[in-house]
């Protein structure tokens, strides 16, 4: 058996499918990501429910995960964990006990200001190759895609 770099792989069909190219530019993004944002201790998803939260004071559960396309089931962890470090509040419902609306502390907000300022320098770098037309074309493919629900 020889050894050949990643550079002589057979990739088969993968280059020509749009779900190869847009996991491997996600993993590129990720990775980024991490680099900007570890020491924080904040992923996309973090962000994610940071930034959508502090839009939409009092927003139930049901509607963040729709908003993050998380399941329900995936989102109270990382709820938990938001709520053990003190940045999010849950507040039961007074007209369904069943649902619980969420806020964002100060400590959720301070952080949301820092990251928000790290996550600028990490979109600036990810893009750093395409032009503002090229990102705004980017933005509006992949909203188009998300749109299809297929």
């Amino acid at each position: 058996m020889t050894n050949t770099s990643s550079a002589e792989l057979a990739l088969g069909s993968l280059p020509d499918l749009v779900g190869y190219h847009l996991r491997m530019a996600q993993v590129m993004v990720f990775r980024d990501f991490d680099r900007e944002l570890s020491d924080l201790d904040v992923t996309p998803a973090i962000f994610g429910v940071l930034e959508i939260l502090h839009q939409n004071r009092g927003l139930t559960q049901t509607r963040l995960a729709l908003a993050i396309g998380l399941d329900r089931s995936s989102l109270v962890p990382l709820l938990d964990k938001l709520q053990k470090r003190n940045m999010v509040k849950r507040e039961a419902s007074t007209k369904d006990r069943r649902s619980n609306h969420l806020y964002l502390t100060a400590e959720g907000e301070h952080l949301l200001v820092e990251a928000e300022r790290r996550v600028l320098l990490h979109e600036k770098r990810v893009l750093a190759r395409l032009s503002k037309s090229e990102t705004r074309q980017l933005i509006q493919l992949l909203m188009k895609l998300a749109k299809s629900g297929a």
